[in-house]
């Protein structure tokens, strides 16, 4: 095993609905499903990423108290968690087919810093930045 990050997390109000968004829309992988009482650890991999996984997290018990849980799912659903980046090698085509699957943009491709960036959000309102690096 490499030693580094290996999961990261972002919370999501309904794990069903991220791993469809996830997994049917953006073509990531299931790579842990398991349940333990009312926690669920799901993680998703981008198939070009074997080695790190996705955390779609649901904030509640036993992590959070209930207060806790309805505070992080307002800050989520405000889209005010820092942004994700998705890094692609053509960001106007995988706009179009993220489009034509559903995926709702907050922007469309724009050109800019010698890059190509568009942005959107993921069912609970997790923000994304997808970034095509400049062409040396």
């Amino acid at each position: 095993m490499n030693p580094g990050i290996n999961v990261v997390g972002l919370y999501v109000d309904d794990q069903d609905e991220a791993l469809a968004f996830y997994v049917g829309k953006l073509g990531f992988k299931v790579h842990t499903d398991v349940q333990n009482g009312p926690y669920r650890w799901l993680t998703v991999q981008h198939p070009d990423q074997p080695s790190f996984q996705l955390g779609l997290f649901r904030p509640g018990p036993p992590v959070h108290d209930d207060t806790t849980t309805q505070t992080l799912l307002a800050v989520v659903a405000k889209g005010a968690m820092p942004p994700l980046v998705l890094h692609v090698s053509d960001c106007r085509a995988q706009y179009a087919r993220l489009k034509t699957a559903g995926v709702e943009f907050t922007q469309e491709p724009m050109e800019r810093y010698g890059s190509i960036d568009a942005g959107f959000r993921d069912p609970a309102g997790n923000g994304w930045k997808m970034i095509q690096a400049p062409r040396t």
